[in-house]
């Protein structure tokens, strides 16, 4: 792990102006993250998980404090190709089929025929859909869509993977499946991952470290950092070790007033 965070902000705050009168979606955020870490933001709806993920890819700026990708600011390094962002659903053009959607970022930044081909095929073989490259969005499942959108994301070396919520559609069965591929995507890529989810098990199962937030305004009141093997097979969400991280998080977020029933 580096010495310098790759993603980092300091005092940062953001308000949303509306007609209703200032939101307050985040609120005094300090954290810093590193090369290589894995890391997941859980909280309940409105907290502004998605609000910070939002801000490292420039798509919201912050009100006040600061924010730093790479030593840049967020739109040096959307400039930069610093990251690839993979949203809630899936997002691929309908018209477009499987390697024309992943070499959609690539003909905007100008890359040659021969460099589209080279990396289409090397992020298609970290989804593991060789052979699936002339299929239309409309003959994929859910599942692997999403995996496209993956590729996507990381079509042009992207070492930063911002993920908002990828599987919360997908039924228990193939958010798994999903969840070990993803695992085994990041060990090969070696990407640095942001993670927004919902889930407490997929939470613990995939991370490095867990940042709990409170109801709005958003703020961190939590850092666990997750002591699991890098080697993880599903049956580990049964160990005591899995199972008392996953009390953790619970706690937290009991003790920030965000716990509910799902």
């Amino acid at each position: 792990m580096s010495e310098s965070p790759v993603i980092s902000a300091k005092n940062m705050s953001l308000i949303f102006q509306t007609n209703d009168g200032p939101v307050h979606a985040l609120e005094n955020i300090n954290l810093d993250i590193f090369a290589g870490e894995f890391v997941s933001f859980i909280g309940p709806s409105g907290c502004g998980k998605t609000t910070f993920l939002r801000a490292i890819a420039d798509l919201e700026q912050p009100t006040s404090g600061t924010i730093n990708v790479n030593g840049m600011s967020p739109k040096e390094a959307r400039k930069n190709r610093a990251y690839g962002y993979v949203f809630q659903a899936a997002a691929l053009l309908p018209w477009r089929n499987v390697e024309k959607n992943v070499a959609l970022p690539l003909e905007i930044v100008g890359a040659s025929a021969k460099e589209k081909q080279k990396h289409i095929a090397r992020t298609l073989k970290m989804v593991d859909l060789e052979g699936f490259e002339k299929k239309f969005p409309w003959q994929l499942s859910g599942g692997m869509q999403q995996r496209v959108s993956i590729a996507r994301a990381l079509a042009y070396d992207a070492k930063i993977l911002l993920m908002d919520e990828p599987f919360g559609a997908l039924d228990e069965i193939v958010r798994d499946h999903l969840n070990e591929q993803l695992l085994k995507l990041w060990e090969k890529s070696n990407s640095t991952i942001c993670f927004v989810t919902h889930s407490i098990p997929e939470a613990v199962y995939l991370s490095t470290k867990i940042v709990v937030m409170s109801p709005r305004p958003g703020k961190i009141t939590d850092i666990i950092i997750n002591t699991l093997p890098k080697e993880r097979p599903l049956e580990i969400r049964e160990s005591k070790d899995f199972l008392d991280i996953a009390h953790k998080v619970r706690e937290g977020l009991r003790a920030s007033h965000s716990y509910g029933e799902d």
